[in-house]
């Protein structure tokens, strides 16, 4: 028995980006001055600080003994890299479905393509395949990345008492797709956090002693909001504003986590102020 799955807006809406951004990245704006862009200026380079060390340089004129006295400039310092995005190493999940080990396949239809399962999902074997959807969140090619996030949707929609036995299973997972530092990757992870916490019960608790391995993230990305002063943010229409996700999963995170959610979350993010406690 075969089961189509209807497309979560996570996965649909990821496949819509892709498709406008490949539409839209050539497309010429009415009215835009291409001429004169041959005489816009060049960028200004950033300045690094300037070392007053004081260096002799020999040569004809100048101070006595021929020296002349310059001042050397410095480049700017390197930066840290807390933010760069990280190669993404082959998931297990594409190497699964490329042998043909897992019970799905894409469903080509006239709206959208979807996720067809060959199985009932309510019969899989959860220790075996939720992590490995939970590896497909690290994907950026389709229809790898669809088939992984929709899978897991689904899987967590209809895991029920299955899914809270697997969630030490998850924690890996979750972790290699929040180190990626790739934004669409951490969007996606974190909607699937909110989705997992709210799948069944006692999942919220069963995370918190793991908050370690997947809150050092949530906090370098909790201030990381797009400042554009009067301009108007979609991304905060189509939910893609981390510092926004991250606030809303931490809250999720304390709702649902018990009477020790919330100290374990303030000591791993000190500037988070409780959503209960008011």
């Amino acid at each position: 028995m075969t089961t189509i799955s209807q497309n979560n807006e996570v996965a649909g809406g990821l496949v819509r980006q892709d498709y406008l951004t490949s539409t839209l990245q050539n497309t010429a704006v009415i009215g835009q001055d291409t001429v004169g862009r041959r005489f816009a200026p060049a960028p200004r380079m950033a300045a690094g600080p300037l070392d007053h060390t004081l260096k002799p340089h020999t040569g004809n004129g100048g101070g006595p003994g021929g020296e002349t006295m310059i001042k050397e400039v410095r480049t700017a310092p390197p930066k840290a890299g807390a933010f760069k995005k990280r190669t993404i190493a082959p998931t297990a999940f594409r190497k699964f479905y490329e042998r043909g080990d897992l019970p799905i396949a894409v469903h080509h239809a006239g709206i959208g393509n979807k996720l067809k399962w060959k199985v009932e999902i309510e019969k899989l074997d959860y220790h075996h395949y939720l992590p490995i959807f939970f590896d497909g969140l690290r994907e950026k090619k389709d229809p790898y990345r669809f088939l992984g996030i929709q899978g897991v949707f689904d899987l967590l929609e209809h895991g029920g008492a299955k899914i809270l036995p697997v969630i030490p299973q998850l924690i890996l997972p979750i972790k290699a797709a929040l180190n990626t530092r790739d934004h669409e990757v951490i969007q996606t992870c974190l909607k699937v956090l909110q989705q997992l916490v709210v799948s069944g019960e006692m999942i919220g608790e069963a995370l918190v002693p793991y908050y370690r391995q997947i809150l050092p993230i949530f906090n370098l990305f909790k201030t990381k909001n797009l400042n554009v002063l009067d301009s108007i943010d979609y991304s905060q229409r189509k939910r893609q504003n981390i510092g926004d996700l991250v606030q809303e999963t931490l809250e999720l995170f304390e709702i649902h986590g018990g009477e020790d959610a919330f100290i374990n979350i303030k000591y791993m993010i000190p500037t988070y102020e409780s959503c209960v406690l008011t």
